[in-house]
């Protein structure tokens, strides 16, 4: 019995270690900056990019021809953070703010829509999410305490381009999951609508669909320890704001955006908030299209969406 008994301890004993080391390599490669690739995102999500390259380098140069300037504001914490902002045409009434995916930065995930936003009048504002680009930070917010940093780049827009300018806001992936997010917060009135392509509700519901369908993991008792180390060094829990929570007090017309081949953010989560939202909401599920695809998949019925949802959220 007392054999059994220390094999028994000798087994929990390595179980424990071993699950404190795997949340240990998980939460580096994952939450701190310097560990999270994009290479490795990119390949996660599925997404062949490589056939929509040629498009993309002729909306790159069109977008890089356009006037543009570095811009910063300081967080709430006390971080400066980066965007670049196209002042467009002078008279432009209306602007979006541009937030990206998970290690990727401002002028990346926009190419192929800054040739419609610039062609439509809108002036446009791409912002590095903390810990990313240019902007200052070590650990990634997952969209929880990047909202507050969306409020103050809203600001930044009214301060510096007038009261009268109209305001989208417009996310992927992880800036999807922030511009919904901020959908909670007590917005000022310039803010007319919120477009999210393939936002998740929440990292921790995030984490645990990546480590069961690609990892074959169970989330427990990864995600737990995750939370826990998080809180205490990043300051937020990683269900702490939960998109399909907060468009519950969304007052804003909201315009979901999500491929139904989504492997990496699956569509249900989509759905989840759509059911959620109590704004007005429209909803675009593109068929075939995989994570962050939905524009490049169906450029027409993308931009359609868009010109509807506008048309109608501002004036």
């Amino acid at each position: 019995m007392k054999k059994i008994l220390k094999a028994a301890a000798l087994l929990a004993g390595v179980t424990a270690a071993a699950s404190a080391g795997g949340t240990a390599y998980f939460y580096r490669r994952t939450m701190k900056r310097y560990n999270a690739k994009v290479e490795r995102t990119m390949k996660m999500s599925g997404t062949d990019w490589n056939q929509y390259m040629p498009l993309m380098e002729t909306r790159k140069a069109y977008m890089l021809e356009q006037p543009h300037e570095d811009v910063y504001i300081t967080s709430e914490d006390g971080l400066k953070l980066h965007g670049v902002y196209f002042p467009g045409k002078a008279d432009a009434d209306k602007l979006v703010i541009c937030c990206h995916g998970y290690t990727s930065h401002c002028m990346s995930d926009y190419i192929g829509l800054s040739d419609y936003y610039l062609k439509h009048g809108f002036r446009m504002l791409l912002v590095d999410a903390r810990a990313h680009g240019q902007s200052e930070g070590t650990y990634i917010g997952f969209g929880c305490p990047d909202r507050r940093d969306v409020l103050g780049w809203i600001h930044w827009v009214i301060e510096n381009c007038g009261e009268r300018m109209q305001i989208l806001l417009h996310g992927t992936s992880m800036g999807g999951a922030t511009v919904l997010m901020t959908s909670g917060l007590e917005l000022p009135e310039q803010v007319k609508g919120i477009v999210s392509d393939c936002g998740f509700t929440s990292p921790k519901y995030v984490f645990t669909h990546v480590l069961h369908t690609m990892y074959h993991l169970p989330a427990f008792p990864m995600i737990p320890i995750a939370d826990y180390v998080n809180r205490k060094r990043a300051g937020y829990g990683l269900d702490e704001c939960n998109a399909a929570r907060e468009v519950k007090k969304a007052k804003v017309p909201i315009l979901l955006i999500h491929g139904d081949k989504d492997n990496f953010v699956p569509c249900q989560m989509c759905e989840e908030i759509y059911e959620n939202c109590a704004s007005p909401k429209t909803k675009l599920i593109v068929a075939g299209a995989a994570h962050a695809e939905s524009y490049y998949k169906d450029m027409a019925a993308y931009e359609q969406a868009l010109d509807d949802f506008t048309g109608g959220a501002l004036k």
